[in-house]
């Protein structure tokens, strides 16, 4: 992974950051500590965080500020998500967050090379700006957002080239749940080796 130079005094654009549950993928259920950063370049139509797109709206941080505020709280898996994380040098936030003990998690895209440490890396790419291809050997979880038909032949086209261990999320796109669900469970009952990801924290009506 691009290693980036460190720096104590990097800013981020946060738009939010907060203390909930993981709701979708391989920790779904388990307490994290959300930090979703400001500035986006993929442009998803259906995005339900358009307001995180325009880096320069939202105030900006240290990591070691993000840091003190999320060690206020007992879990320790930090989810970096967006906006796209990757436009940033995220060297000196994995630096701070595993100085104060926490496992680092991201969720990306991963148009840009990615920077940074993590202990779980979700790659979600999208149609709008694909991964770059080098990124996808880095990826512990696919997770593909389900919009209509063709994304089932799409995602397995990515899920080709990820390593073996891998693991394979399939994810209906809120908006569209009642019609493609169905679709997806019919999908993964004939491609047992993928999984059905579930946005709980939106059932259960949580940040």
């Amino acid at each position: 992974m691009l290693q980036s130079a460190k720096d104590t005094e990097f800013h981020y654009p946060v738009m939010e950051h907060f203390y909930t549950l993981q709701g979708e993928g391989a920790f779904a259920g388990q307490a994290a500590y959300f930090i979703r950063l400001g500035g986006c370049d993929v442009g998803c139509v259906w995005c339900d965080v358009k307001e995180s797109w325009d880096a320069n709206v939202h105030p900006k941080l240290t990591a070691q500020a993000i840091v003190a505020t999320a060690r206020q709280y007992p879990g320790r898996i930090a989810v970096v998500t967006g906006g796209e994380p990757s436009i940033h040098n995220l060297q000196p936030l994995t630096d701070a967050l595993h100085n104060a003990g926490f496992r680092t998690h991201i969720e990306t895209a991963a148009p840009h090379p990615l920077s940074g440490d993590w202990d779980w890396i979700t790659l979600s790419p999208k149609k709008f700006k694909s991964p770059l291809v080098e990124n996808m050997a880095w990826a512990d979880e696919l997770k593909i957002i389900i919009f209509n038909k063709s994304d089932f032949k799409w995602a397995e086209e990515y899920a080709d080239l990820v390593k073996d261990s891998c693991k394979l999320y399939l994810q209906t796109e809120w908006d569209k749940r009642e019609e493609m669900s169905s679709l997806i469970i019919d999908f993964i009952q004939q491609n047992p080796r993928w999984q059905l990801s579930m946005q709980t924290h939106k059932y259960l009506n949580i940040p």
